[in-house]
């Protein structure tokens, strides 16, 4: 029995010691739960907005999609236009930036001789990552700009956000183009704008005219051809001079 016993005592496991008790969560400010359910407020109206625009939601709809009762959106937002106008601007300042660091950066790489695609494709291409990059949430405010950028309601969103980083790029534009008629580099830019804006829409027509050949949601097939595309556009309407008497 000893000799048993004593085997017994060298195979058996040692007893686990006490289990550590989880650690606590820690809890999260008053702060940070504001911040959280801002967020959720603009996503579920900026996803709204790019469906049925500014006129077509109510504050209610935007409270019943995040799951709250519509006195609180009274609480963060004043009113319904003032949730737009902060949905618009939540990101914009990102967009801005962005391609404004992209056109400095591309100025200061050609020593201040740009060339006409070269600017196109840091205004655009930057532009265009962040919408395919970006997920769901990019591509819906893409949706919304696109939107906006045709109404008058939108006009004045649109000149205070987005003004600073167009000019940017005249500038460019001006710099690669010096002959040109000024004239004719803001209607360049005003196609380059409404292709750019129709491509944002996603309205997936060019899917069904293209029998599927083309997919409105394919942002990098759009990158890889859109600027070369224009640029050829503003050469030839600089070269001829397409305005009347010309």
């Amino acid at each position: 029995m000893a000799v048993a016993e004593k085997s017994v005592a060298k195979t058996a496991p040692r007893a686990a010691g006490p289990a550590k008790a989880p650690k606590p969560r820690a809890r999260r400010t008053k702060v940070e739960q504001r911040a959280d359910k801002m967020e959720q407020i603009l996503d579920a109206a900026e996803y709204l907005f790019s469906v049925h625009g500014l006129y077509g939601v109510t504050l209610k709809d935007v409270a019943q999609r995040v799951g709250v009762h519509h006195t609180l959106l009274n609480y963060y937002f004043t009113d319904k236009k003032k949730l737009f106008d902060d949905v618009i601007a939540r990101r914009a300042g990102i967009t801005s930036a962005k391609r404004i660091e992209a056109l400095d950066a591309y100025d200061a790489a050609t020593g201040g001789k740009p060339t006409v695609e070269g600017a196109l494709r840091a205004f655009l291409d930057t532009d265009l990552d962040l919408y395919s990059q970006g997920g769901e949430a990019w591509k819906n405010y893409g949706a919304l700009g696109a939107q906006v950028s045709n109404t008058p309601y939108g006009a004045e969103l649109m000149d205070f956000h987005f003004d600073p980083v167009v000019l940017k790029l005249i500038g460019l534009l001006k710099k690669a183009l010096p002959d040109c008629a000024e004239a004719d580099i803001f209607w360049g830019y005003h196609f380059v704008t409404g292709a750019l804006m129709l491509t944002l829409a996603r309205t997936g027509r060019i899917n069904r005219l293209s029998g599927g050949l083309c997919d409105s949601d394919d942002f990098e097939a759009v990158k890889d051809r859109m600027a070369g595309f224009m640029a050829a556009g503003f050469l030839a309407i600089c070269k001829t001079g397409a305005g009347p008497g010309r």
